[in-house]
């Protein structure tokens, strides 16, 4: 009964974190429309590195940035830069529902890169989920439709970035605590952003966007916590195919603020990704297999 309820508990915490990434997300493309891209990207990182050094240091104290494997965590932490860059480029371009479905082609991928790097044995049923999800990824990119083919660019190489940065986070959580490692994305970032926005720094915006910017760090910063959270109490497996509900909740707000509603062909393809998405985590809870320890094909934008 208690192993029911934590896993009840970790599912629904990663419900209600796809909820406030979907909404972080939804308010970073309403940002982008007046502010400029680097000053959004700098809030996010910013908030994430106050609210996460905050809450660490009571616990850590002088021991806050101490790691095992410093210059891992600098690597993962590019790796994420490098996503939120492509994520926000995306933003730009693409609606919100496209874009998260695309973003949670990340697990597939992360097939692919574990195959690869850690010589995983993959199944050919496994195989097949891969080109599926890939498949239904293209029918939301096809010539012809919402999204141009350059604007596509953008959103599939986030995924790439991001399935990389995933994968090397699933090595990282061997040895290394995630609270901690997600203290050193949103420093990492916050310095590297801060180098780049005193060149650019800009105030030729409605006062409004800053409390965009605000409500779009805070939902981040806590969907990211909550994600965080989920996976500590439950196992990865269990967890994965509710993450699928952020393209529910991206859907919703994409219609609610923006009024866009994927066309047939681009729901197909979604589909497409979240049955191989579900249908790979299922495998994996057979096999008794936890998929990596992360926001799994979740934007950390």
């Amino acid at each position: 009964m208690r192993a029911h309820s934590i896993s009840s508990h970790g599912i629904l915490l990663s419900i209600a974190a796809m909820g406030f990434i979907a909404l972080m997300d939804t308010t970073n493309k309403l940002i982008l429309i007046g502010t400029p891209l680097v000053m959004a990207l700098w809030s996010r990182y910013m908030i994430q590195a106050l609210a996460m050094t905050g809450l660490m240091l009571s616990k850590e104290g002088l021991n806050l940035f101490h790691t095992r494997a410093f210059k891992l965590q600098v690597l993962r932490a590019f790796l994420l830069l490098s996503c939120s860059f492509l994520g926000f480029k995306s933003l730009e371009q693409v609606p919100v529902a496209e874009f998260t479905a695309i973003a949670m082609v990340t697990p597939l991928l992360v097939t692919i890169l574990a195959r690869i790097f850690m010589k995983e044995h993959v199944t050919p049923m496994r195989w097949v989920l891969v080109a599926l999800g890939l498949m239904g990824a293209l029918l939301i990119v096809r010539p012809g439709g919402d999204i141009t083919p350059q604007a596509a660019l953008y959103p599939l190489g986030m995924a790439i970035s991001y399935a990389l940065f995933q994968t090397l986070t699933s090595h990282m959580t061997k040895t290394e605590d995630p609270m901690k490692m997600h203290l050193f994305t949103g420093c990492i970032g916050a310095l590297v952003i801060s180098f780049w926005v005193s060149q650019e720094w800009s105030t030729q915006f409605d006062s409004h966007y800053w409390w965009l910017m605000l409500l779009a760090g805070s939902a981040g910063t806590t969907g990211h916590f909550l994600l965080i959270l989920a996976f500590q109490s439950t196992k990865a497996s269990l967890i994965t195919p509710f993450l699928y509900s952020s393209i529910a909740f991206a859907t919703l707000f994409g219609w609610l603020v923006f009024t866009h509603v994927p066309d047939s062909t681009a729901c197909m393809g979604i589909a497409l990704i979240v049955l191989c998405g579900v249908a790979s985590a299922w495998i994996s809870l057979q096999k008794s297999q936890p998929l990596p320890h992360s926001s799994a094909g979740v934007s950390e934008n």
